[in-house]
């Protein structure tokens, strides 16, 4: 049976983070760090998987104030490529969480035809849920719906702009939408395309 028609309390959602080097001028940006994570309902949270990756870029100066990653902490990380095995374990036969879903799927496109999908992003989830809220980043929601505490304690010694915190923050972020709408029993493909009209009429 397809993912998106099973009831959400059916399936594992997994969620994808990066921490990128930042643009620069006449370049892609680049992935230097990776953080995945798991969650169901009926097994709460599950795996996590962290790494920075190497990269052959200089960190922009304004990404680094952002997630404080620098090439010292690059110093033998694998490649991206060489981690498509852990990847694949983790988003193969999920349905992918993200809190603003294009960086993620496009640094995903080193993987030419995974097929990883469907894709939750709880960035647009939030805005058709709360249309009326001024800010909807990952962390003014977190905070908003009292989450902070829970996803510190399940990323001990990490912060927001850590790829494994956001990941986590995502998938806890998303729980709290099922619960609070009460979605449990609903399809999958009521998360693909969320009704986005309300908040475009505010901006």
């Amino acid at each position: 049976m397809l993912l998106p028609t099973l009831p959400i309390c059916q399936v594992t959602f997994a969620a994808i983070d990066f921490e990128s080097a930042g643009a620069a001028k006449g370049k892609t940006d680049v992935p230097i760090q990776v953080g995945m994570g798991q969650w169901s309902m009926t097994a709460g949270m599950g795996e996590q998987f962290v790494s920075f990756l190497q990269s052959d870029r200089s960190i922009a100066w304004s990404a680094q104030k952002v997630h404080g990653i620098t090439v010292a902490d690059l110093a033998g990380a694998p490649s991206l490529i060489s981690l498509w095995p852990t990847v694949k374990q983790f988003l193969g036969t999920a349905v992918v969480v993200a809190h603003g879903k294009g960086t993620e799927k496009k640094f995903l496109r080193a993987f030419p035809g995974h097929g990883f999908g469907p894709w939750v992003d709880t960035l647009l989830l939030s805005r058709a849920l709360w249309p009326s809220w001024k800010d909807h980043s990952l962390g003014a929601l977190c905070a908003e719906l009292g989450l902070a505490e829970k996803i510190s304690a399940l990323c001990p010694q990490r912060s927001w702009h850590d790829a494994l915190f956001d990941a986590c923050a995502s998938l806890c972020l998303l729980e709290s939408m099922i619960e609070r709408l009460d979605l449990a029993q609903k399809a999958v493909e009521i998360l693909l395309q969320p009704d986005q009209s309300r908040w475009f009429l505010d901006r």
